[in-house]
């Protein structure tokens, strides 16, 4: 054995242990049985051990390790992170990681993934989606709803509270429903196929708000008296956090409370003198009960002697002296209720605290740990059942609809925002699924939340512009049959609330991320902050020697996926999402190197560097994204004919993070890095596509054919045949055109002529004529050409009916 080859097995050797993740002590021990097999060979002499002993004994003597080297990189670390806020660290505190921690370590479990089980509803679950929701679903008009009278008509209120869609979330003794998540996501989202106003309504009292707050940290008198009420509809719960002076920064809240002894009832009690002033609150307007978020003050140290206690939230009845309700926003034509609401010098009760006295300054921790499971609901369900729905209607109408003597859905310009259209719509239902399956398992996925909230509100936005622009003049004209128009309106609303998308992509995505799916960032942080020395260099030396092997090895995973294009990792499955696993590990693998590349570089740095921390974002993000569409087509047994909407939604998260990937790396701030950077992930350059023109033109064509892959796609929308109900409506016409091309064409070829597909009245007559048709067949194009007039058509109005003003007569 020569010095060469001795070489090549000591790099193949440190290679392949760093690659497999081996431990110090397991590292060390083969090295030093290759370093003896050297000096068997005389290869290597004492120099060669006298340096091998140097580096590896104060490496595993712990004492020599945690006082030369442990205890000036703790000391380094105090000085580059910087120090979390009491709101960052409850934030940070307030959820629990799942897979997205998989995602982030660079080697992610499929089998575990695929293991999870799939979300289910109860019977009495899917009985309330049969009966209940499919009923208010029939009473809606939402037109009448957004142009006439600007809310719900008051027999719906009424349908609402009768039958509980307020109460999902409240266990059954108080009187609720006590629905799983994933039940919640599905009556969300077929409510919202039909109206984002009625969907929005039912949404956010069973998201954030008094009755989240009172189950989880209520007192029991607080539970027993207002979650009755609540289940019952006789108290209408809002949720006041966001202030003029504190929209996305809500930790920054100006409104006060301070502790002081007043009347109240006629009595003589310690409360608080509460001031206020809240806008953008969903269901303040008619609100009965007030769920307030505020800074509670103690200055004359009534309570304790502490004069700040920060954050805390308090339950107000709304028919207080000096609260002021009823005042409206006009939230982009999409009227559900929704206003400001402010307060002067209020005096209630300590105890109407959430959680009485002994929860004052707990506020924060309480909205945090609400949000990390309300905002994996309600707006992400919204979005995904508004995409369904739009996505077979936008088939349906790309088949319905002629231009140049063919369906408009065969022209390729339509095929491609047809499929985005298509592929988002089952990428969406995956992730509202497998996020809310999270919870149903006991899960506060926080970062999963964000991830969910931001991206599918994005989608959302960008497929409701592609179906205003296959629509064309029929998207953009309002009136009683436009399906698409509110929708495009309402948009940014669910992307602005519930955090904004800019700040959950710049901020919130990856910087929870970081720290709480990275195996060793948050023991780092909390060792820095540990008062005892002791505990704290131990933890330290601990998660230090653990990260640097955790970057190690995924600098050398990184590396062998980029030599040998991922070829080689494992993949639960050998078909044509093979490659699919296989791309997903090697950019977990990535992210993982990069995170810890940026906060080596960085430093503290990197908090501020927040387009680096978004594209990191969008990595985990994507990764989430896909593994969630993954899932979802082994979920429903793999049916070959529903791939090309997992094909087109996954190489779309896999060309979004090599995009991702690419923009990173070419603005790192050290460029010597970012040379590296890319040498190590794309060393001959990026090779990942769009989705084909083939796969997309698959999914196009399947939106506009009634058939088992397309009904899965909408399954659980509002799409019943009523006579009243746009969509149903709609399918049915669908239907009838595609019966009817065949009796055309038989007409056309008896005829030794081409007739034009409309007017198929006049073919009908013409077909009986000359009895080439059947009567049923005539009555068929006769049915099939007024519902195609029905489609195609555009609502017009009296000049007189478009005025807001109406003079008095």
């Amino acid at each position: 054995m020569d010095i060469i080859i001795w070489l090549f097995v000591a790099f193949s050797l440190t290679w392949f242990m760093s690659y497999a993740r081996t431990t110090l002590s397991s590292f060390t021990l083969a090295f030093a049985a290759l370093m003896a097999l050297g000096s068997f060979f005389n290869i290597i002499g004492i120099v060669s051990w006298l340096l091998f002993a140097v580096i590896a004994l104060p490496l595993n003597i712990d004492n020599i390790r945690q006082q030369f080297i442990s205890m000036p990189l703790l000391a380094l670390f105090k000085k580059i992170m910087p120090r979390m806020s009491s709101t960052e660290q409850q934030a940070i505190d307030a959820g629990t990681t799942w897979f997205d921690a998989d995602l982030f370590r660079g080697d992610p479990d499929w089998e575990k993934l695929h293991n999870y089980p799939r979300p289910r509803l109860s019977p009495q679950e899917q009985a309330f989606i049969d009966g209940p929701v499919e009923q208010v679903c029939a009473m809606v008009n939402d037109w009448h709803i957004t142009h006439e009278i600007a809310d719900l008509p008051p027999e719906i209120w009424k349908f609402l509270k009768e039958n509980k869609f307020f109460a999902m979330i409240i266990k059954k003794k108080y009187g609720g429903l006590e629905f799983s998540a994933f039940a919640q996501s599905r009556v969300l989202q077929k409510l919202t196929g039909v109206s984002s106003v009625l969907a929005s309504t039912v949404g956010v009292p069973n998201s954030l708000g008094p009755g989240e707050l009172l189950q989880e940290y209520g007192t029991k008198e607080q539970q027993d008296y207002y979650l009755p009420r609540l289940a019952s509809g006789k108290e209408i719960p809002c949720f006041a956090l966001t202030s003029p002076e504190a929209g996305s920064d809500a930790g920054a809240i100006p409104d006060y409370g301070i502790i002081c002894h007043g009347q109240f009832e006629g009595k003589d009690v310690l409360g608080m003198k509460l001031t206020w002033d809240k806008r953008y609150i969903t269901l303040a307007p008619i609100a009965t009960v007030l769920g307030l978020a505020f800074k509670l003050q103690d200055p004359d140290q009534l309570l304790s002697d502490k004069k700040e206690w920060g954050i805390t939230c308090a339950l107000i009845p709304t028919n207080l002296p000096n609260i002021i309700i009823g005042r409206r926003h006009f939230p982009l034509n999409i009227p559900f209720q929704n206003g400001p609401t402010q307060g002067t010098d209020v005096f209630v009760p300590l105890d109407f605290i959430i959680g009485g006295s002994a929860m004052a300054g707990q506020g924060w921790r309480m909205v945090v740990e609400c949000l990390s499971i309300g905002r994996a609901i309600t707006l992400p369900s919204n979005s995904a059942g508004g995409i369904k729905t739009v996505a077979l209607a936008t088939g349906a109408y790309s088949r319905i609809r002629r231009q140049f003597k063919m369906p408009i859905g065969k022209m390729e310009g339509i095929e491609e925002p047809l499929a985005r259209i298509g592929a988002n719509a089952y990428l969406m239902d995956a992730v509202t699924t497998m996020s809310t399956g999270a919870i149903d398992l006991g899960e506060k996925p926080s970062v999963i939340s964000a991830i969910a909230k931001y991206h599918l509100t994005e989608k959302m936005r960008s497929s409701i512009i592609d179906a205003m622009d296959i629509h064309g003049g029929k998207g953009i004209c309002l009136g009683p049959n436009n399906y698409l128009a509110r929708g495009y309106q309402g948009a940014p609303i669910a992307v602005t609330v519930e955090g904004a998308n800019i700040l959950t992509r710049s901020l919130i995505i990856y910087g929870q991320g970081a720290i709480r799916c990275h195996p060793y960032v948050l023991a780092e942080l909390e060792a820095a902050n540990n008062s005892d020395s002791e505990q704290a260099l131990n933890d330290f030396d601990h998660a230090i020697f653990g990260h640097i092997g955790f970057t190690i090895s995924n600098i050398s995973r990184s590396l062998w996926c980029s030599i040998t294009g991922s070829r080689f990792l494992n993949s639960p499955f050998n078909d044509e999402t093979h490659r699919y696993y296989q791309l997903l590990t090697r950019f977990s693998a990535n992210l993982a190197m990069l995170s810890d590349i940026s906060m080596l570089i960085l430093g503290a740095e990197l908090k501020r560097k927040e387009r680096i921390s978004a594209r990191l974002g969008d990595v985990l993000s994507q990764l989430y994204l896909a593994s969630a569409t993954l899932k979802r087509y082994n979920d429903e047994g793999r049916k070959t004919a529903d791939l090309p909407f997992v094909q087109h939604a996954v190489e779309d998260c896999l060309y979004s993070i090599q995009h991702a990937i690419d923009e990173l790396i070419s603005n790192f701030p050290n460029k010597v890095v970012a040379k590296l950077l890319r040498l190590i992930i794309f060393p001959l350059g990026m090779w990942l596509k769009k989705p084909s023109d083939e796969i997309a033109q698959k999914v196009a064509r399947i939106l506009q054919t009634p058939g088992a892959s397309r009904t899965r796609l909408g399954q659980g929308q509002y799409l019943t045949r009523d006579g009243n109900n746009i969509f149903g409506k709609l399918e049915q016409v669908l239907e009838d055109i595609i019966n009817c091309e065949a009796i055309h064409e038989k007409i056309c070829r008896a005829l030794n002529k081409t007739l034009p597909f409309y007017q198929l009245d006049k073919v009908a007559e013409l077909g009986l004529s000359e009895n080439i048709i059947s009567k049923d067949e005539a009555e068929l194009l006769t049915t099939a050409e007024t519902g195609r007039q029905w489609v195609i058509a555009v609502d017009d109005f009296d000049s007189k009916e478009l005025s807001a003003f109406k003079p008095k007569i």
